[in-house]
């Protein structure tokens, strides 16, 4: 087999869809590729393995809180949560696991799913509370999860401080304070 190496621009803020599949059609189209299935499944692969790699290397280690956090919200009775991913299901389970995230009752929607953002989340949406319509929360760190908000009208909290937001937290060891954010 050949190999070929394809050199992704990394400046994220430049693609219609910052996701794993948006950003790899995207590249696809700019750069003339066709059997775009078969590369893709050869590139999704490579990337899963160097993820895993630097894993086992280097763990990816919890925001301080999450853990605890997302356990107490598992408790509560009026409260659904759902995973939103830009990133393939199995780079974000890889990730997840490695941070000690239990994601087990969980639903997840991920870059396998759609390769927009906003289809992404309402994907997420929809298999954690299915027909019924509720409010409900985002948190993100980039510009494109504020943006996916906005146009759906969504609640967005800020993790970590990569841009500017009135609702932001650098960790989720203040729980009260972030239960406000959602309205709880």
């Amino acid at each position: 087999m050949k190999h070929i190496m394809f050199d992704i621009d990394t400046n994220w803020s430049r693609y219609e869809h910052v996701t794993d599949s948006g950003i790899l059609n995207q590249f696809f189209k700019e750069e003339h590729i066709e059997s775009r299935e078969r590369i893709s499944e050869h590139i999704k692969r490579a990337f899963l393995s160097i993820i895993q790699t630097r894993i086992e290397n280097n763990p990816v280690f919890e925001i301080p809180g999450a853990r605890q956090f997302i356990s107490n919200l598992k408790e509560m009775d009026d409260v659904v949560i759902s995973l939103a991913t830009g990133g393939w299901y199995e780079s974000a389970i890889l990730k997840l696991e490695s941070a000690g995230i239990d994601t087990s009752n969980i639903p997840i929607a991920s870059a396998n799913d759609h390769y927009s953002r906003i289809e992404i989340m309402k994907i997420a949406e929809k298999r954690a509370v299915r027909e019924e319509k509720v409010s409900f929360t985002y948190f993100g760190d980039g510009c494109w999860d504020l943006k996916a908000c906005k146009e759906l009208g969504v609640n967005f909290v800020l993790v970590g401080n990569k841009l500017e937001h009135n609702q932001s937290i650098m960790n989720f060891k203040k729980p009260r304070e972030i239960l406000k954010y959602i309205g709880l």
